[in-house]
Protein backbone atom coordinates (compact mmCIF):
# COMPACT_ATOMS: atom_id res chain seq x y z
CA UNK A 1 0.00 0.00 0.00
CA UNK A 2 2.81 2.39 0.85
CA UNK A 3 4.64 1.71 -2.48
CA UNK A 4 1.34 1.96 -4.21
CA UNK A 5 0.17 5.24 -2.83
CA UNK A 6 3.54 6.42 -2.87
CA UNK A 7 3.81 7.52 0.82
CA UNK A 8 4.34 5.75 4.11
CA UNK A 9 2.41 4.86 7.19
CA UNK A 10 2.59 6.96 10.17
CA UNK A 11 0.94 7.18 14.17
CA UNK A 12 -1.89 8.93 13.65
CA UNK A 13 -0.86 11.74 16.22
CA UNK A 14 2.08 12.34 13.96
CA UNK A 15 0.47 12.64 10.64
CA UNK A 16 -2.11 15.16 12.68
CA UNK A 17 0.55 17.59 13.68
CA UNK A 18 1.62 17.70 9.40
CA UNK A 19 -1.80 18.08 8.19
CA UNK A 20 -4.08 21.16 6.87
CA UNK A 21 -6.70 22.46 9.07
CA UNK A 22 -8.99 21.31 6.23
CA UNK A 23 -7.64 17.96 5.59
CA UNK A 24 -7.51 17.51 9.73
CA UNK A 25 -10.72 17.95 10.74
CA UNK A 26 -11.89 15.49 8.06
CA UNK A 27 -9.12 12.77 9.59
CA UNK A 28 -10.23 14.04 13.27
CA UNK A 29 -13.84 13.12 12.58
CA UNK A 30 -13.44 9.52 10.67
CA UNK A 31 -10.98 8.42 13.53
CA UNK A 32 -13.19 9.19 15.88
CA UNK A 33 -16.29 7.33 14.09
CA UNK A 34 -14.06 4.25 13.35
CA UNK A 35 -12.75 4.28 16.76
CA UNK A 36 -16.49 4.27 18.32
CA UNK A 37 -17.97 1.59 15.94
CA UNK A 38 -14.72 -0.33 17.04
CA UNK A 39 -15.74 0.19 20.97
CA UNK A 40 -19.77 0.32 20.45
CA UNK A 41 -21.01 -3.17 19.08
CA UNK A 42 -22.90 -4.25 21.85
CA UNK A 43 -26.01 -2.88 23.65
CA UNK A 44 -24.85 -2.08 26.84
CA UNK A 45 -28.57 -2.21 28.48
CA UNK A 46 -29.16 -5.71 26.30
CA UNK A 47 -25.91 -7.23 25.67
CA UNK A 48 -26.87 -7.72 22.18
CA UNK A 49 -25.52 -6.25 19.02
CA UNK A 50 -25.78 -2.80 17.79
CA UNK A 51 -26.07 -2.52 13.86
CA UNK A 52 -24.74 1.02 12.46
CA UNK A 53 -27.24 3.04 10.52
CA UNK A 54 -26.82 4.09 6.47
CA UNK A 55 -24.32 6.89 7.16
CA UNK A 56 -22.21 5.61 9.84
CA UNK A 57 -23.97 8.18 12.86
CA UNK A 58 -25.87 5.70 14.96
CA UNK A 59 -25.72 2.58 16.27
CA UNK A 60 -29.17 0.90 17.05
CA UNK A 61 -30.22 -2.37 19.21
CA UNK A 62 -32.65 -4.16 17.33
CA UNK A 63 -33.80 -5.99 20.99
CA UNK A 64 -34.43 -2.74 22.47
CA UNK A 65 -34.87 -0.24 20.00
CA UNK A 66 -32.05 2.20 22.07
CA UNK A 67 -30.05 4.38 19.66
CA UNK A 68 -26.22 5.52 20.34
CA UNK A 69 -24.89 8.37 19.59
CA UNK A 70 -21.23 8.85 19.33
CA UNK A 71 -20.28 11.32 22.19
CA UNK A 72 -16.96 13.51 23.27
CA UNK A 73 -15.78 14.14 26.06
CA UNK A 74 -15.40 17.62 27.98
CA UNK A 75 -11.58 19.03 27.88
CA UNK A 76 -10.60 22.57 28.81
CA UNK A 77 -7.34 24.44 27.86
CA UNK A 78 -5.73 27.95 29.25
CA UNK A 79 -3.31 29.60 28.23
CA UNK A 80 -2.22 31.45 31.07
CA UNK A 81 -0.37 34.78 31.21
CA UNK A 82 1.03 37.14 33.85
CA UNK A 83 0.75 40.17 32.25
CA UNK A 84 3.53 39.67 30.19
CA UNK A 85 4.40 36.14 30.11
CA UNK A 86 2.67 33.14 29.40
CA UNK A 87 2.47 29.59 30.42
CA UNK A 88 3.05 26.52 28.58
CA UNK A 89 3.75 22.87 29.51
CA UNK A 90 4.74 19.60 27.96
CA UNK A 91 4.20 16.02 29.05
CA UNK A 92 5.78 13.32 28.24
CA UNK A 93 3.96 11.92 25.09
CA UNK A 94 4.51 15.61 23.83
CA UNK A 95 6.89 15.40 20.40
CA UNK A 96 10.33 16.17 21.41
CA UNK A 97 10.82 20.34 22.36
CA UNK A 98 6.58 20.84 21.62
CA UNK A 99 5.26 23.01 25.03
CA UNK A 100 1.69 23.85 23.98
CA UNK A 101 -0.90 25.38 26.71
CA UNK A 102 -2.29 23.78 29.92
CA UNK A 103 -5.78 21.03 29.39
CA UNK A 104 -7.77 18.69 31.62
CA UNK A 105 -10.89 16.98 31.13
CA UNK A 106 -14.25 18.21 32.89
CA UNK A 107 -15.50 16.07 35.91
CA UNK A 108 -19.24 15.60 36.20
CA UNK A 109 -21.22 17.96 37.49
CA UNK A 110 -18.51 20.86 37.05
CA UNK A 111 -18.90 23.81 34.75
CA UNK A 112 -16.03 24.72 32.14
CA UNK A 113 -15.09 27.61 34.46
CA UNK A 114 -14.89 24.85 37.62
CA UNK A 115 -12.68 22.25 35.62
CA UNK A 116 -10.33 25.09 34.19
CA UNK A 117 -9.40 26.81 37.86
CA UNK A 118 -9.13 23.12 38.94
CA UNK A 119 -6.82 21.55 36.51
CA UNK A 120 -4.13 24.84 36.89
CA UNK A 121 -4.81 24.52 40.72
CA UNK A 122 -3.49 21.12 40.57
CA UNK A 123 -1.01 20.92 37.55
CA UNK A 124 0.48 24.05 38.40
CA UNK A 125 -0.47 25.29 41.48
CA UNK A 126 -1.77 28.45 40.06
CA UNK A 127 -4.77 30.81 40.88
CA UNK A 128 -6.97 32.16 38.18
CA UNK A 129 -8.23 35.93 38.10
CA UNK A 130 -10.16 36.11 34.96
CA UNK A 131 -10.82 33.92 32.11
CA UNK A 132 -12.31 34.69 28.68
CA UNK A 133 -13.37 32.39 25.90
CA UNK A 134 -10.97 32.08 22.44
CA UNK A 135 -12.56 29.43 20.51
CA UNK A 136 -13.40 25.62 20.29
CA UNK A 137 -12.10 22.48 18.72
CA UNK A 138 -12.79 18.84 18.02
CA UNK A 139 -9.59 16.85 19.16
CA UNK A 140 -9.17 13.10 18.23
CA UNK A 141 -7.17 12.15 21.15
CA UNK A 142 -6.78 10.36 23.52
CA UNK A 143 -9.97 8.86 22.44
CA UNK A 144 -12.81 11.42 21.38
CA UNK A 145 -12.45 15.38 23.07
CA UNK A 146 -13.88 18.21 22.37
CA UNK A 147 -11.90 21.58 23.20
CA UNK A 148 -13.02 24.28 24.47
CA UNK A 149 -10.12 27.15 24.53
CA UNK A 150 -9.62 29.83 26.79
CA UNK A 151 -7.43 32.54 28.01
CA UNK A 152 -6.70 32.64 31.50
CA UNK A 153 -4.86 35.64 33.43
CA UNK A 154 -3.19 35.18 36.89
CA UNK A 155 -1.62 37.79 39.24
CA UNK A 156 1.97 39.11 38.43
CA UNK A 157 2.43 38.61 42.27
CA UNK A 158 1.60 35.08 42.48
CA UNK A 159 3.44 33.03 39.60
CA UNK A 160 5.39 30.05 41.33
CA UNK A 161 4.76 27.56 39.71
CA UNK A 162 3.97 23.61 41.65
CA UNK A 163 4.12 21.46 38.58
CA UNK A 164 2.42 18.05 38.78
CA UNK A 165 5.49 15.35 37.72
CA UNK A 166 2.79 13.11 37.52
CA UNK A 167 1.01 14.74 34.88
CA UNK A 168 3.69 17.35 33.14
CA UNK A 169 7.59 16.51 32.01
CA UNK A 170 8.03 20.55 32.38
CA UNK A 171 6.26 23.71 33.04
CA UNK A 172 7.43 26.96 32.53
CA UNK A 173 6.69 31.15 31.62
CA UNK A 174 7.86 32.04 28.41
CA UNK A 175 8.59 36.00 27.40
CA UNK A 176 7.13 37.20 24.00
CA UNK A 177 9.91 37.15 22.04
CA UNK A 178 10.61 33.15 22.80
CA UNK A 179 7.08 32.78 21.69
CA UNK A 180 7.14 35.02 18.59
CA UNK A 181 10.45 32.93 17.27
CA UNK A 182 8.61 30.14 18.01
CA UNK A 183 5.44 31.05 15.63
CA UNK A 184 7.92 32.25 12.88
CA UNK A 185 9.45 28.46 12.83
CA UNK A 186 8.09 26.69 10.08
CA UNK A 187 9.50 23.17 10.91
CA UNK A 188 10.43 21.73 14.32
CA UNK A 189 13.93 23.55 14.94
CA UNK A 190 17.04 21.16 15.61
CA UNK A 191 19.55 21.27 18.06
CA UNK A 192 23.64 21.70 17.10
CA UNK A 193 23.99 17.92 16.58
CA UNK A 194 20.98 17.90 14.67
CA UNK A 195 19.00 15.64 17.58
CA UNK A 196 16.02 16.47 19.41
CA UNK A 197 14.60 19.98 18.54
CA UNK A 198 14.76 22.69 20.37
CA UNK A 199 12.01 24.73 21.64
CA UNK A 200 8.38 24.85 19.18
CA UNK A 201 4.70 25.27 19.68
CA UNK A 202 1.77 23.59 18.13
CA UNK A 203 1.26 23.76 14.36
CA UNK A 204 -2.06 26.32 13.13
CA UNK A 205 -4.17 22.73 12.80
CA UNK A 206 -4.53 23.05 16.70
CA UNK A 207 -6.50 25.10 18.38
CA UNK A 208 -3.74 25.73 21.48
CA UNK A 209 -1.67 27.54 18.19
CA UNK A 210 -4.57 30.08 18.01
CA UNK A 211 -4.40 31.02 21.81
CA UNK A 212 -1.04 31.63 21.64
CA UNK A 213 -0.91 33.48 18.29
CA UNK A 214 -3.81 35.48 20.12
CA UNK A 215 -1.50 36.41 23.07
CA UNK A 216 1.46 37.41 21.28
CA UNK A 217 -0.83 39.46 19.18
CA UNK A 218 -2.18 41.20 22.34
CA UNK A 219 1.17 41.43 23.82
CA UNK A 220 2.59 43.12 20.83
CA UNK A 221 -0.36 45.46 20.28
CA UNK A 222 -0.03 46.62 24.17
CA UNK A 223 3.50 47.26 23.62
CA UNK A 224 3.34 49.66 20.33
CA UNK A 225 0.39 51.38 22.45
CA UNK A 226 2.76 52.26 25.26
CA UNK A 227 5.68 52.85 22.70
CA UNK A 228 3.25 55.91 21.24
CA UNK A 229 2.37 57.19 24.06
CA UNK A 230 5.82 57.44 24.64
CA UNK A 231 6.22 59.28 21.87
CA UNK A 232 3.78 61.60 21.85
CA UNK A 233 5.26 62.81 25.44
CA UNK A 234 8.37 63.43 24.01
Amino acid sequence: MEMLCGGVFMDIRKAFLMLRTPDASMVAKGQALLRWHQTHGFCSATGHPTVRNQSGSQRVCPNSGITYYPQMAPVVMALVSDGSRCLLARQSTFPPGMYSALAGFCDVGETMEEALRRELAEEVGLEVETLQYSASQHWPFPQTSFLVACHATISPDKTELSADKAELEDARWFSLEEIQAALQMKTPPLNRRSELPGFWVPPAVAVARRLIQEWADQQQCQRNGSRRESQMKE
